[in-house]
């Protein structure tokens, strides 16, 4: 371990002792529709349930342990602009590296070379194509409860931060330095008030228990946990059997075309209004951020072991 304190005063457990190189979802933290998932729309935290809102916190933070992360960032474009409904994306990356082969419009080969990457493709110079990071997490006063997936968009993602108002890949480098994974402590999500649209931060609140730690390491196996880090298209290749009515001739029935639904915590901005006199220029957008330096420690951390915890990703961040 690093003889930096993470949390002052307070001993560090066994588990995070023994702590034997990153773990996966450390090196994932550096993307279906999920059932149970966090919404951060409107700047609030609503707990949702097959589509439909079932609670939401008054709080303007969540504590939360993170169980598991898509081992890359996603990309998501669509061609139309957000008109306030729910509309499906027309060419998606589950690896933000090259364009799903089943997107009805791919725009490039490869996602470094899409016209849709480049600063000034979408509103002001923002990028037209999105990005997104899927994490599982469980809710920290109920570690055995369900799973719930976070889709983390791209203004939450890169970026510069403080100790304690870090987008996520500062955050999980800011860990990393210290020999922390993700998963050894309760993380407190909290929105950024100064930002237009909804944004948060990430701050490591406490270390777990160990019967918490084992807990969370459980959950981060399960299948609902895989199931909320996997961004995937609905694929159909069987053209869908002929209806009779009446026993009149069958009809024929539309292949519908693999899709996916628009994730409403980052809908696409509304068209820009038409101007009297000049046009108004709108900031950068937070995609485009310079991503942060981590800072070296003086001290270094003796070497450790390599244990074997959830499987392996912050480094493909880097690509």
């Amino acid at each position: 371990m690093s003889n930096i304190a993470l949390f002052d005063g307070v001993k560090v457990p066994a588990f995070a002792a023994k702590r034997e190189g990153k773990s996966a979802l450390a090196q994932a933290l550096g993307g279906d529709d999920f059932g149970k998932r966090i919404s951060i729309k409107g700047g609030v935290f609503r707990l949702m349930s097959s589509g439909k809102e079932i609670a939401n916190i008054e709080e303007r933070y969540l504590d939360v342990v993170f169980v598991n992360a898509a081992p890359k960032t996603s990309r998501v474009w669509y061609a139309k602009p957000y008109d306030g409904e729910a509309q499906r994306a027309d060419c998606w990356s589950a690896d933000g590296e090259t364009p799903s082969p089943d997107s009805k419009d791919r725009q490039a080969d490869r996602c470094m070379e899409c016209p849709k990457n480049v600063t000034g493709s979408g509103q002001g110079d923002s990028k037209a194509c999105r990005f997104q990071h899927r994490i599982a997490v469980v809710l920290a006063n109920d570690i055995e409860g369900d799973v719930l997936q976070v889709a983390i968009p791209g203004a939450s993602i890169f970026g510069d931060g403080e100790k304690n108002e870090m987008p996520l890949k500062a955050y999980a480098r800011w860990l990393a330095a210290q020999s922390v994974d993700p998963e050894m402590v309760v993380t407190r999500m909290k929105f950024d008030t100064a930002a237009e649209s909804p944004k948060l931060f990430f701050k490591a609140m406490r270390w777990l228990e160990q019967e918490e730690y084992d807990a969370a390491a459980r959950q981060g196996k399960t299948p609902d946990a895989l199931a909320a880090i996997t961004f995937s298209v609905p694929k159909t290749d069987k053209v869908a059997a002929p209806i009779a009515i009446d026993g009149k001739k069958p009809t024929k029935v539309a292949t519908p075309e693999p899709s996916i639904e628009e994730d409403e915590d980052e809908a696409p901005p509304p068209p820009p209004k038409k101007a009297k006199a000049k046009a108004k220029v709108e900031a950068p957008a937070e995609d485009d951020v310079d991503e942060p330096v981590v800072v070296k420690q003086e001290k270094k951390a003796p070497a450790v072991p390599a244990k074997a915890s959830l499987a392996s990703a912050i480094d493909d961040w880097d690509d």
